[in-house]
């Protein structure tokens, strides 16, 4: 069984995974960043010329970057964020290849994640926000798309899944609580000035995106109605294309749970 564990971002779904992970230690953990046969967040998903364009911009970084590059039929997915350098415009300059925030054409971006799941050989994982978060992110914010034409992209997922076994534990968070999740990673995402760096990156993130743009929504509390508008979504997707395949759990409320 793979498992995929998904919620609203602060909704405890790293610590989830790492119950997940210790319950079935057989299977492969895959986070954010890391390289997954499915999920390119926080990844440069480049063309094999753009690949050794970069190792030429930055020959003191060839050992990394080659040592976190994956080929990928004419493609080199490039783990990027997992490289370790003061060189800031290293990571601006991969992140450029990101298929993420409407950096690429939609027929292409579905073609890209059409195609690497159903290229997944279905191997055991225990994956975090691999199936939702990012995906979605980018076809609400950034493409402004409805929520019928998104269910009607995951129906393409799920036809290209249905013969994998999997279970999506989704973290399901109040008006309440998302509001007290985001207030808490404020106050702990901060540099040793206590600035709330993390925030204020978010909130530019968020608040230049078109989406909230046309719809007048700017910091917490758009942020806020986004997340809640989103988490609703991704749990219609969940019971209309995933039914009997889900379990809905409270926020940070699962520690009794027998796994």
């Amino acid at each position: 069984m793979n498992y995929f564990v998904e919620g609203i971002q602060g909704s405890g779904k790293s610590t989830l995974v790492k119950l997940l992970s210790e319950k079935y230690p057989d299977h492969e953990v895959l986070e954010e960043g890391d390289y997954s046969p499915f999920e390119l967040a926080w990844c440069a998903y480049m063309k094999r010329e753009d690949y050794q364009a970069a190792l030429e911009r930055y020959p003191s970084l060839c050992g990394q970057i080659e040592e976190k590059a994956h080929p990928e039929d004419d493609h080199i997915v490039v783990c990027y964020t997992k490289i370790h350098t003061d060189d800031h415009d290293f990571y601006k300059y991969m992140e450029q290849y990101e298929i993420y925030n409407n950096r690429v054409p939609f027929e292409r971006f579905k073609e890209i994640i059409l195609k690497r799941y159903g290229n997944w050989d279905g191997a055991p994982v225990i994956s975090e926000c691999s199936l939702f978060q990012n995906i979605v992110e980018d076809m609400i914010l950034f493409r402004d798309m409805s929520d019928e034409d998104i269910i009607d992209f995951y129906k393409d997922i799920r036809s290209v899944i249905e013969n994998k076994k999997l279970y999506i534990v989704y973290l399901m968070a109040g008006p309440d609580d998302i509001r007290k999740n985001l207030m808490t990673a404020r106050k702990e995402r901060v540099d040793d000035k206590g600035n709330e760096v993390w925030f204020s990156m978010l909130c530019d993130y968020f608040d230049n995106c078109p989406h909230a743009k046309r719809n007048n929504l700017k910091g917490e509390d758009g942020l806020v109605k986004h997340w809640i508008h989103r988490q609703e979504l991704e749990l219609r997707i969940c019971e209309e294309l995933f039914s009997g395949q889900y379990l809905a759990l409270p926020s940070k409320a699962y520690g009794e749970i027998k796994w």
